[in-house]
């Protein structure tokens, strides 16, 4: 069985693997971090966040420094699709931001039908015919 952890996200519970929900390429095992089988761009945070001062004339210009913070994005080997991204402190490892109880995982959902899409609500549609 198959659970859906992120949007881009699922884990085999029967190979105990992540696997990239676009293109279904195995990532790598669920017993370790997703990330560790990404493609991971160390990205210049400026280039997202550019100055809005003039760095010429300013010391501080509203735009992260990269002595102090990066952003990290992950992308599927296999497909390319942007996974996670992150603001990580330099020199600091990625955060390991989900360790699944995989022994838990299974026996929640061992009475339950597979969920292949994600479940989504009625669309909300403002009242058109009422003032308020």
């Amino acid at each position: 069985m198959k659970v859906l952890m992120t949007e881009y996200l699922r884990i085999d519970l029967d190979t105990e693997q992540w696997e990239c929900r676009v293109c279904d390429h195995t990532i790598g095992t669920a017993a370790k971090s997703y990330k560790e089988g990404m493609l991971v761009y160390n990205r210049d945070p400026r280039e997202i966040h550019p100055p809005i001062l003039d760095p010429e004339k300013y010391r501080f210009t509203f735009s992260p420094d990269p002595e102090w913070v990066r952003i990290l994005e992950y992308y599927c080997p296999h497909c390319g699709t942007m996974v996670e991204t992150e603001y990580a402190i330099p020199g600091h490892p990625p955060l390991h931001d989900m360790e699944p109880d995989l022994p838990a995982l299974r026996a929640q959902w061992a009475k339950r039908e597979e969920v292949k899409e994600p479940v989504v609500g009625p669309a909300v549609v403002p009242d058109q015919g009422h003032n308020h």
